[in-house]
């Protein structure tokens, strides 16, 4: 279930209730006239069903509600009432399935912000995943894999493509060029600094690695897997499963990608650093065709399910 508070301008206080009480799948309405200050108006509170929200949330923009009053989404994590469970029951289709294209619009928006903290995780990634290479160490490919922060950008160009938002898509591209190229830059400077203390060598880089040799030599295995992680990890995100997001993370390799062809390049062994940027490019590529034909499919399966 969600719960919904409203902030309606008096004048639009008869049709919010009126919209809210034909919605199939709400309950618990509340009105609570005069109550709101900032802005002015009344409060409107209502619980609705997952399945139904979206419609509701649709219907208050069309009355410009967004814009004279306010529209505030909350998960309701417990609900002990027997008017809900009718009110659920009521609604078509399955919670589970519905997606919020608001609520998903907003959170990619969020991910996709070029700020500090966003760079300061894709750099640390690159940088864990760069040992992780030399080393020919797993474990810290797996690790740097979980840090990396790059899963949101690509969630929010596919939800860019999806809804046709030019901004979001731009703001999610400049997110990831500039994440992964200043990233790459720092693992350079890094990657130099270890080798001046000893703890880096071409030797090691040049070595069989069994373990990481597959990073700079992409195939059609790499491909499926971005595809199947672009896929599960926007199921995730649609569906409130955020604990799914990190066997995504782990499954795909776009971040020791991007560090090993940072670390190959600064010992100038440029065939090692083109086939990473390979790997680095179909990753993205799979992941973005997966979310964005995941997007297309539970839009267009909810409108027939309507």
């Amino acid at each position: 279930m969600l719960h919904l508070r409203l902030i309606t301008p008096a004048e639009k206080t008869d049709a919010v209730v009126r919209l809210i009480e034909k919605t199939v799948g709400t309950t618990h309405l509340v009105v609570m006239p005069g109550a709101a200050r900032n802005p002015a108006g009344d409060v409107v509170m209502c619980d609705v069903a997952r399945e139904a929200g979206d419609e509701l949330i649709g219907e208050l923009q069309k009355l410009e509600l967004d814009k004279s009053g306010s529209i505030a989404v909350e998960n309701i994590d417990l609900s002990l009432s027997k008017r809900a469970d009718k009110a659920e029951d009521e609604a078509p289709g399955e919670g589970v399935d519905a997606v919020l294209w608001e609520h998903l619009t907003e959170a990619t928006n969020e991910e996709s912000t070029l700020s500090i903290t966003y760079l300061a995780f894709i750099t640390l990634a690159t940088m864990i995943a760069a040992c992780g290479v030399v080393l020919d160490n797993a474990i810290l490919i797996v690790g740097a894999m979980a840090v990396g922060p790059e899963f949101g950008p690509l969630a929010a160009f596919s939800t860019a493509i999806v809804q046709r938002n030019p901004r979001l898509a731009l703001r999610s591209l400049i997110a990831l060029l500039v994440g992964f190229l200043a990233a790459m830059l720092v693992t350079v400077g890094f990657s130099y600094f270890m080798d001046a203390v000893h703890l880096f060598s071409a030797e090691q880089l040049d070595a069989k690695r069994p373990n990481t040799n597959f990073i700079y030599r992409p195939d059609w295995f790499s491909f499926v897997v971005a595809v199947l992680a672009g896929c599960a990890g926007t199921l995730s995100l649609t569906s409130a499963k955020s604990g799914a997001l990190v066997g995504v993370a782990i499954s795909v390799t776009t971040v020791p990608a991007a560090a090993n062809a940072a670390v190959a390049f600064s010992y100038s062994e440029y065939k090692q650093a083109w086939g990473s940027t390979e790997q680095l490019l179909l990753n993205l590529l799979g992941i973005v065709l997966a979310s964005t034909s995941t997007l297309l499919f539970q839009k267009w399966l909810w409108r027939k399910r309507a």
